[in-house]
C-alpha cells in the first residue's frame, strides 16, 4: 500500500498498548513509525519543518493532541495530522478540522483504513512542504526579480520586459539569471511550476 513517498511518520500515544498494537499493524502496510508518549517527547525531537505525518491521540497527560496541533500550525510545520481518540466527540473533531487536521478516527481503527490515510496524509504534507518551501525562496526575490518572475511566467520576452521596465536587456538577464538561481531552477519549465504561487 505504500506509495514511493519517504517521509517519517509519528506516533504520539500514552497508551504503549496502543502504540504497539498500531505500530506492529501498519507494518504490515509497508510504515516504520517512530513513537513517542508524549506530546513534549514529540515536539523536542522531531523536524516540525519536514514532511511527514503524525498520529495524534486526542486525550494525553501533558499536552494534549490539540495542544500539540496548536504548536504545530504556531511553528507552520507541514506535517499532516491524523487524531486517533478512545474519548472523540464531534465537537472535538469539528474544531480539529477547522485547526487543519487531515483526518480524524475513534479507536480502533481499521488498519486498512488508517493506512490510507497515512498515504493520503503524506502526499499532502510533501505538497504542502514544497509549496512553504518555495514560497520562502519567493518572499527573499528583491523587488525587481520579483517583477521579473511574473512578467517571465507571462510569456514576455527579455527585450519586452526591458521595454516595459525600462532598463537594459542585459540588466534583465542578470536579473532573471539571479531569480532562477535563488529558485533553484534550471529553466523556464521548472520556474513555471512555481506560476501559481505567484
Amino acid at each position: 500500500m505504500q506509495t514511493d513517498i519517504h517521509c517519517p511518520v509519528y506516533l504520539v500515544d500514552d497508551d504503549e498498548a496502543i502504540i504497539d498494537s498500531i505500530c506492529f499493524l501498519m507494518e504490515g502496510f509497508g510504515y516504520q513509525l517512530t513513537s513517542f508518549n508524549s506530546g513534549d517527547a514529540f515536539l523536542a525531537q522531531v523536524d516540525l519543518s519536514l514532511a511527514g505525518c503524525v498520529i495524534l491521540d486526542a486525550r494525553m497527560p501533558g499536552l494534549s493532541g490539540p495542544e500539540v496541533q496548536q504548536l504545530l500550525n504556531e511553528a507552520k510545520s507541514p506535517l499532516s495530522i491524523i487524531f486517533l481518540t478512545g474519548h472523540g466527540d464531534v465537537p472535538m473533531a469539528v474544531d480539529a478540522f477547522k485547526q487543519g487536521a487531515f483526518d480524524f478516527f475513534q479507536k480502533p481503527v481499521q488498519g486498512k483504513v488508517l493506512a490510507q490515510s497515512i498515504e493520503k496524509g503524506l502526499q499532502y504534507s510533501v505538497k504542502q512542504h514544497w509549496k512553504m518551501h518555495n514560497l520562502a525562496l519567493i518572499d527573499a526575490l528583491s523587488e525587481r526579480e520579483h517583477q521579473i518572475f511574473k512578467l517571465v511566467i507571462a510569456g514576455k520576452t527579455n527585450k519586452q520586459m526591458s521595454n516595459e521596465l525600462c532598463v537594459a536587456v542585459r540588466t534583465i538577464e542578470v536579473h532573471r539569471s539571479k531569480l532562477m538561481e535563488k529558485l533553484g531552477v534550471q529553466n523556464i519549465a521548472e520556474l513555471m511550476k512555481l506560476a501559481p504561487l505567484v
